[in-house]
């Protein structure tokens, strides 16, 4: 009997490939809050990488070689926006990045930047709007649902995918704001007052009801005066403040000396402008505000 030979040329096996089988795309995001979102959205269709990674200070980041390299490969580039990386134009030239730009915060109804302690060093975002959106949860879903229409566009292949994960994540955090507002509530309104190392609270206090002070502005380079010291230090003993805390990034001196002057106690360190490594209380974004405001209600309850 003849066998009959089928031969699958190099073309048709092309076509034959499923979706699945394609290689992902790369995505870079500017640092590691937003890198975890992109990944949730993402998921096994891009590999994410960062420029900032976790632990580190993006106001005060210098990029590397390297970072423009990865850039340079790059089919997605997602960034914050209103002037919170003030390094990333430069640095997208440089590459060059010739991929899809996310800007995650479009259409995110902002705050004024409020007057700074100190003075500033020259950070773009200190005279306009404050950047610190992810502090509130309903402003997140914005960036989620950015992050999903930018992957789309540029990579329609996997759009159905993109938008699926972004709705599940969605709905997650639907639920994390839902539970951010029930812990609040158990803090009497006259008790909810905090301060913190650097002034990054400002949409998580205006959507939670929350009093935040902070010695330094909106950046992690600005030094307060000691009239500015002084003046919180006698804030913190009027109100019988005793939530103090430091964030991941920053120096802790400040608020040490804020503590020891007040007679307040130095809460567990929050997360603000950067994720926890992998080992940490914080390594994604919902594990941070479960993290930040457990902290913040414990310590305000002491107040």
């Amino acid at each position: 009997m003849l066998r009959r030979a089928f031969l699958l040329t190099p073309a048709l096996f092309a076509v034959s490939l499923p979706a699945s089988a394609q290689a992902p795309i790369k995505a870079v995001a500017t640092f590691s809050i937003l890198g975890n979102l992109l990944t949730e959205v993402a998921g096994d269709k891009a590999v994410v990488s960062l420029v900032v990674g976790p632990d580190i200070d993006a106001h005060a980041y210098q990029p590397r070689p390297s970072d423009a390299r990865a850039l340079a490969d790059a089919q997605v580039l997602v960034s914050n926006g209103l002037g919170f990386e003030g390094w990333i134009d430069r640095l997208a030239t440089a590459a060059p990045f010739k991929g899809k730009p996310i800007v995650a915060s479009t259409g995110v109804a902002t705050l004024p930047a409020a007057p700074s302690a100190g003075h500033s060093q020259g950070h773009s975002h200190e005279h306009g709007p404050d950047p610190h959106c992810w502090q509130d949860v309903q402003r997140v879903r914005t960036y989620v649902a950015n992050i999903a229409k930018g992957l789309a566009e540029a990579d329609p292949t996997n759009a159905a995918s993109y938008r699926d994960r972004a709705e599940a994540f969605d709905r997650r955090l639907v639920e994390l704001d839902a539970w951010v507002k029930e812990e609040i509530a158990k803090v009497p309104a006259d008790k909810r007052r905090a301060i913190t190392g650097h002034d990054s609270f400002r949409y998580f206090s205006s959507a939670y009801g929350v009093k935040f002070q902070s010695p330094r502005g909106y950046n992690t380079s600005t030094e307060p005066s000691a009239r500015d010291v002084a003046a919180l230090i006698r804030e913190a003993r009027e109100h019988r403040i005793k939530a103090l805390f430091v964030e991941n990034m920053t120096n802790p001196g400040l608020v040490d000396q804020i503590a020891r002057e007040s007679g307040a106690v130095v809460g567990p360190r929050l997360y603000t402008d950067a994720l926890s490594g992998p080992d940490g209380p914080a390594p994604t974004y919902e594990k941070m505000m479960r993290h930040n405001v457990t902290a913040l209600v414990a310590g305000m309850l002491k107040n």
